[in-house]
């Protein structure tokens, strides 16, 4: 099934979104939660209209909680926010601008009257800076409270679009991948602003290595930008080659062939670094993934720090995991292949 992401200008309040006299159809507080997502393929490329293949991270999460508050507004928007957990500080700075953004957003589709001073509180366990959506999760979650507090309905394509203002603000321009991946269940394919699940005929585990180092996606994408600029036909041909590498990785995923869909993630992993967007401790933790039994790896994300994700058979995965380790990663994630269990709101 796909999903069709429009932009937000095009929406229009829901016919039952009238005012909210003295809060009336409100709870005391509101809660959303979002998780963390890795892409597996597809990076960069798809803000020019390539797939990207994703993977959502149930193990890292979001949650937000939003309230009312008696104190007087903190600004002319009335929003207050506070961030805990993983790198707090700047990534309340960051998030500051957009969520504000994103409030204001859902305030006007919903028709809902000024109110007094919101106060957000986010509880964030994803890392800063790693190319694990944690600025989208943030979004999402902020969404879901705000929806749980007034009491109203957000349609997934609401949530995607609210999140979208939130991450234009973030990065300057986003595909939507990370807007769709940090509400699924399962693995996506995103294309042009259509999400759908692939097939999965393989089996294996995919294990995410944080390498310590924070990334900035804006100086990554800037970075590539530049060479694009430098190198006249080098963006076409990044874009088309990255096209040809997730949808040949996209058949071996449906059609059981991981050793295929493992070589793909190594073949980008040098199309990334040829765009100056690996370091060396990146390549060295794809090196030793590789040297351990992985079927594939790569850098994933903006680049320049961040995240590897490496494909291994399950029989695999802890050595896969020790090598990643020995080579300078700070911790681990591992995902099955298939549907996660659970949803977060």
């Amino acid at each position: 099934m796909q999903k069709r992401h429009g932009e937000l200008s095009s929406l229009s309040p829901p016919a039952a979104a009238g005012g909210l006299p003295e809060r009336r159809g409100s709870r005391p507080v509101g809660t959303g939660r979002a998780r963390a997502k890795a892409i597996v393929l597809g990076e960069h490329a798809v803000v020019y209209g390539a797939p990207a293949l994703a993977l959502p991270l149930p193990q890292l999460t979001v949650t937000a909680t939003a309230g009312f508050s008696a104190r007087s507004p903190a600004g002319p928007d009335g929003f207050s926010l506070t961030v805990t957990g993983d790198g707090e500080r700047p990534k309340a700075a960051r998030a500051s601008d957009g969520l504000r953004r994103l409030t204001a957003g859902f305030r006007a589709v919903m028709g809902l009257p000024d109110t007094p001073r919101l106060d957000v509180i986010i509880d964030c366990a994803i890392p800063l800076g790693r190319g694990l959506g944690s600025s989208a999760a943030c979004a999402r979650a902020v969404v879901h409270a705000l929806a749980d507090l007034f009491g109203r309905e957000v349609t997934p394509q609401l949530a995607f679009d609210l999140v979208q203002t939130a991450e234009k603000v973030a990065h300057g321009r986003a595909s939507g991948v990370d807007a769709a991946a940090v509400g699924a269940t399962a693995p996506l394919l995103f294309r042009a602003g259509r999400a759908e699940e692939p097939a999965i005929g393989c089996e294996g585990l995919f294990i995410v290595a944080d390498s310590g180092v924070a990334g900035r996606t804006r100086d990554a994408v800037e970075l590539l930008r530049r060479g694009f600029e430098e190198r006249p036909g080098s963006r076409e041909a990044f874009v088309s080659r990255a096209t040809e590498l997730t949808g040949t990785a996209r058949l071996a995923l449906a059609e059981g062939r991981p050793e295929e869909l493992g070589a793909q993630l190594t073949e980008y992993h040098g199309l990334l670094r040829a765009g100056g967007l690996s370091t060396d401790r990146i390549d060295a933790m794809v090196g030793a993934a590789l040297a351990g039994g992985a079927l594939g790896a790569k850098i994933t994300g903006g680049g320049m720090g961040g995240c590897v994700i490496a494909l291994a058979r399950a029989e695999r995965a802890a050595g896969v995991t020790a090598r990643l380790l020995a080579a300078g990663a700070v911790r681990t994630w591992s995902v099955p292949l298939g549907k996660q269990a659970g949803h977060g709101r």
